[in-house]
């Protein structure tokens, strides 16, 4: 933003002087110098010209405010605040004093910029965390699924109220009921109040892993991720094309670590027991019940399943 000083310099030296004593009767009678005046009536006109560049930024950085044209193009000194001033004695002299104050604009921008950070996704697109949830228009948007959103607005509830849970959430639905949207909005809810959280896209993370098994270290340290976030997400597990290795030593890792400990939340398009068979074979091994089952022993104990019904949104511009 320009200052009063810049401004002026900007004009022809005669000109300039003329124009200065005009900018300064134009900052010392605008309405928020009165206001100033009114609250600290003891000021002498001298001190408010002495402190007229500060003056200036207030009044200026105010109109800039009412005319708002968005944090990105906020044209004030610093992004997102205003100049406010205040009066103080100093050494038996009053002073005048500016501070910074952030726009509702900002400090929302800086509540969701600390939500994204605690939120980490593999392979989700992270607009899902810009999402403003509207709880009402979450049911109103498709009734049929209405009984899911109540389920999920229980349980951040009672997160909130007693703290993290050792017990996670299953939703299972058809395909674009709004599981993985779900998903996100209690990631959200729960990362507003300081809870750590982590989303991954099962298909895509799986063949990652693949390739991780000659990465040591980015393995131990994803893997190390999962396990010691508060809130875990594998979203549409089951569709993903399982080796031994990745459900024994990756994925079993994983889940025994955070059982009993930390909830996992799942979306699916299968029920437990589908996901059961589905665990239980693999390309290269073929079909061992045993291991599905001692993976299932990690899921089926420590969720509650919900069933996400309603229609298919997919390609709709809300979940």
């Amino acid at each position: 933003m320009e200052s009063l000083g810049e401004a002026l310099r900007r004009m022809p030296p005669i000109e300039g002087m003329v124009d200065a004593e005009r900018i300064a009767r134009q900052v010392l009678n605008d309405p928020l110098v009165q206001i100033l005046r009114s609250r600290y009536p003891e000021l002498d006109e001298s001190v408010l010209r002495i402190n007229l560049n500060r003056l200036y930024q207030m009044t200026t950085e105010y109109r800039n405010c009412k005319e708002c044209p968005g944090l990105a193009l906020c044209p004030n000194d610093m992004q997102g605040h205003s100049t406010g001033i205040n009066c103080v004695q100093a050494n038996g002299r009053l002073q005048l004093n500016d501070y910074k104050t952030a726009c509702s604009k900002w400090t929302a921008n800086e509540q969701q910029q600390q939500i994204r950070r605690r939120i980490t996704s593999f392979y989700i697109d992270e607009a899902v965390f810009g999402e403003q949830y509207d709880e009402a228009e979450m049911i109103q948007l498709d009734a049929n699924r209405s009984l899911a959103v109540n389920q999920l607005q229980n349980y951040v509830r009672t997160t909130i109220n007693q703290g993290l849970q050792k017990q996670g959430l299953y939703l299972k639905g058809d395909f674009g009921t709004g599981k993985t949207y779900l998903a996100g909005y209690l990631l959200q809810k729960l990362a507003k109040e300081g809870y750590s959280g982590v989303i991954v896209y099962m298909p895509e993370f799986v063949e990652d892993a693949k390739a991780l098994m000659f990465e040591p270290q980015k393995l131990k340290e994803t893997i190390t991720l999962m396990k010691d976030a508060d809130l875990l997400v594998f979203d549409d597990i089951g569709a993903e094309n399982l080796s031994p290795w990745v459900r024994d030593h990756v994925l079993g890792a994983i889940l025994n670590h955070r059982m009993n400990r930390k909830p996992t939340f799942y979306t699916s398009n299968h029920d437990l027991d589908d996901l059961e068979r589905h665990f239980s074979f693999t390309h290269k091994e073929g079909e061992e019940m045993h291991k599905g089952q001692r993976l299932m022993d990690r899921v089926r104990p420590f969720v509650d399943v919900v069933h996400v019904r309603g229609r298919n949104h997919r390609g709709s511009s809300n979940y």
